[in-house]
């Protein structure tokens, strides 16, 4: 009997097709766990055989696999590659953890947290800013009380004084108006929705583990508070038992003695506290009856729980309590040129909480966060007194996960803001505004990160708007790397500019027909590193549309209100930034270039942004060696800046100012002294300070354009127990 050949080979194929089947294992779950140092790192690139996972925010990747040994390699930008070997067992789960190596670089890893991922920040498109323990430890010892000072010396942000009677400032980010900032404390906004212009003298900076900033535009990622950036302030995590104080004095009658405990977790529980009693006495620098350096009593306290289970669940929860008398104003008898005396006083009391809870849902991280802050105002401008009280509730809820190398956020919040007033009423206001939002970053070749996230928020007064920001991070060769960013935002326009916040509401009309403020950033920039260099150069621009201003109601009355502009305030400008280190030197250069425009108050033509200084440069020097101290020395000039209603001058005179520190450690004491304004600049070695007449909006001083203090030197003792 013949058989054909193609019943053979029919026959072949389908024998080996049934000994393929017989011959197959039941596959099995590999789950690799990638971390350095103890911590997951995420984004990194997991292969086994064909297959390619990236790690999510928990550090883990999961392949389904025949059981047998397989090869498992990583890759990560900014550590060293690392294979290892996996038996993968039948229907079963096989954990494996792989430990990478950090390639050395200037700057310890640091990992950003207010852009919703928890990114290294080497790795996070949109460009962040980084003030680290270090830099905010030492600037402590310079100003323990408040956290203006760090903030001032970074580039692209202006610490501008709002109210010389009492100090008051608030920050400019990149030539924008301070109201415009959005101040966070780990992410919650336990300062309120809108930070006071008092608010940066009022939080220490001794807890704080890092400071990290965002510029531009940051709607897309917290709402209708954040047009011009975000500056969230990182507590710092409990690591070692240990317990500080630090007693400072001033060469103008100041004191501060702050405490700091720290307990790391036990059973899961640690727990950090931070105590303070800041005391500042009334200076008339100029001897003119005003005073240059405004008084004040002021007591903190601050203590954080923490709780981690170790798998995937924990809790921190923050609490905080803050009082303060602020006087300035005239002295003692002195008179203002109208024959009478004018004295301005603040009382402010604050207490707020805030819960952060994280857990695992399969294997997606969730977040939960709220708090509440309540703070209240007795605040005396010459004869007037107005008392008020305000209010923020905030909420948040949300889920990440990562896939085929996207690691994507989406989640909910709600917000109120309410505001009460005894003497005016009629400038009540709340404000709800309910939120959705997400965001995705998705890894290319791990050469490109794309990063694109899009907020709808529903107000109860403005209504309802979507804000969309797009942000790239581009690994170049030669150790290059170029970020592009842009987005739109929105901003709910309150009685409170930086005028009205000088000078009270009594004389505000309520607020009718303002429409909110919208904008649009863009920025890009251009980096390279090496283990001792780091340069980096950006390009911003911003438009804001229907910008409000504060103006006289009309000429036959003294009655203010708050109007949109029908033209936009356009700001450009550039950032230059350059590290250096090697050994136990360290020298930082910066260099920042504003040109901002707006519509003039009263000709209606277009003018520059006042109080906006076009070039500002900063030169820091440092030497530290562990066991001996510190040395520092810095230099910053300010520029030409325009003046706003200033009878003596137009725009400003230059100057630069010159500061050391010395710090001295001895076992665990630490001995320090600093000098600020060596040259002693003072704006009233130019002009008075006092105006010969009221402005249009009340206020008895010009606009603080130069320090009014002069020389300031203190030291003090900082010492563990």
């Amino acid at each position: 009997m013949r058989i054909s050949q193609s019943f053979i080979l029919g026959m072949f194929f389908f024998i080996l097709s049934i000994s393929s089947i017989e011959g197959q294992q039941p596959n099995g779950t590999l789950l690799v766990q990638i971390q350095s140092d103890s911590r997951p790192v995420e984004q990194a690139q997991v292969t086994v055989g064909d297959r390619t996972v990236f790690t999510g925010a928990t550090g883990e990747a999961a392949f389904d696999l025949p059981a047998g040994t397989v090869e498992v390699r990583v890759e990560r930008y900014g550590f060293k590659p690392r294979t290892t070997e996996a038996v993968v067992v039948e229907t079963g789960t096989t954990r494996v953890v792989v430990d990478i190596e950090a390639v050395a670089v200037l700057k310890e890893e640091i990992t950003v947290t207010a852009t919703r991922t928890e990114t290294r920040i080497e790795d996070e498109p949109l460009r962040v800013e980084v003030l680290n323990q270090e830099e905010v430890e030492e600037k402590a010892v310079m100003t323990p009380g408040a956290i203006a000072m760090p903030l001032n010396e970074t580039s692209g942000l202006r610490v501008q004084v709002t109210s010389p009677s009492l100090g008051a400032a608030n920050v400019r980010v990149q030539g924008l108006r301070g109201r415009y900032a959005q101040l966070l404390s780990d992410a919650l906004p336990l300062y309120g929705g809108q930070t006071g212009s008092i608010g940066l003298l009022q939080i220490p900076p001794l807890d704080l583990g890092q400071v990290e900033i965002i510029k531009g535009v940051a709607s897309a990622l917290y709402g209708p508070s954040a047009l011009g950036g975000v500056i969230n302030l990182v507590s710092r995590r409990p690591l070692r038992s240990e317990r500080q104080m630090l007693l400072n004095a001033t060469s103008h009658g100041g004191e501060d003695a702050a405490f700091w405990l720290e307990e790391p977790p036990q059973n899961g529980f640690g727990y950090t506290m931070l105590g303070g009693a800041h005391f500042q006495e009334q200076r008339d620098i100029d001897g003119d009856g005003w005073a240059n350096v405004p008084s004040y009593r002021r007591l903190d306290l601050r203590p954080r729980l923490f709780w981690d289970n170790g798998k995937g669940r924990s809790v921190f929860a923050t609490f905080g309590a803050m009082t303060e008398d602020r006087k300035g104003g005239t002295i003692r008898n002195a008179t203002v040129p109208d024959g009478r005396r004018f004295p301005e006083e603040l009382a402010t009391e604050r207490f707020d909480g805030g819960l952060l809870g994280r857990f695992l849902v399969g294997t997606h991280p969730v977040s939960v966060r709220g708090s509440v802050m309540t703070q209240s105002h007795r605040h005396q401008f010459g004869e007037v007194l107005e008392r008020d009280r305000g209010e923020t509730w905030f909420g948040e809820t949300t889920i990440s996960g990562t896939a085929k190398g996207h690691t994507w956020v989406a989640g909910s919040a709600l917000q109120a803001d309410v505001y009460r007033s005894r003497g005016v009423p009629a400038l009540n206001y709340t404000y709800v505004v309910p939120a959705l939002f997400a965001q995705d970053e998705y890894v290319v070749a791990s050469l490109v990160t794309v990063s694109a996230s899009g907020r709808l928020d529903i107000h109860n007064k403005y209504g309802a708007f979507f804000n969309p920001r797009l942000s790239a991070l581009v690994r170049l060769p030669q150790k290059f790397t170029a970020r592009l960013s842009s987005g739109t935002g929105v901003f709910a326009p309150t009685p409170f500019t930086e005028q009205t916040e000088a000078v009270g509401l009594s004389k505000l009309m309520p607020l009718k027909n303002i429409r909110r403020e919208r904008s649009w950033s863009a920025s890009g920039d251009l980096g390279w590193s090496s283990a001792h260099v780091e340069v980096n150069g950006t390009i911003f621009g911003s438009v804001i549309h229907d910008p409000v201003m504060l103006r006289r109601a009309s000429p036959a009355t003294d009655a203010l209100e708050i109007v949109n502009v029908h033209e936009p305030t356009r700001t450009m400008g550039s950032e230059f930034l350059a590290r250096l280190h090697g050994g136990d030197f360290g020298l930082v250069l910066t260099h920042t270039f504003v040109h901002s425009t707006e519509i003039d108050r009263e000709k209606l033509d277009r003018q520059l942004v006042p109080l906006t200084p076009e070039h500002t440069v900063g030169i820091v020097g440092t030497w530290e060696r562990e066991a001996w101290g510190r040395i520092g020395i810095e230099a910053f000039y300010t520029g030409v800046q325009t003046l706003d209603d200033n009878p003596y001058r137009r725009s400003n005179v230059p100057y630069w100012l010159f500061g050391i520190l010395v710090e001295r450690r001895l076992g665990p004491v630490r001995l320090f002294v600093n000098a600020e304004n060596l040259a002693n600049i003072r704006q009233t070695k130019h002009d008075p300070l006092l105006r010969p007449a009221r402005s249009f909006d009340g206020q008895w001083t010009v606009d603080q354009w130069a320090p009014i203090d002069g020389r300031v030197i203190n030291g003090g003792i900082r010492f563990k127990f």
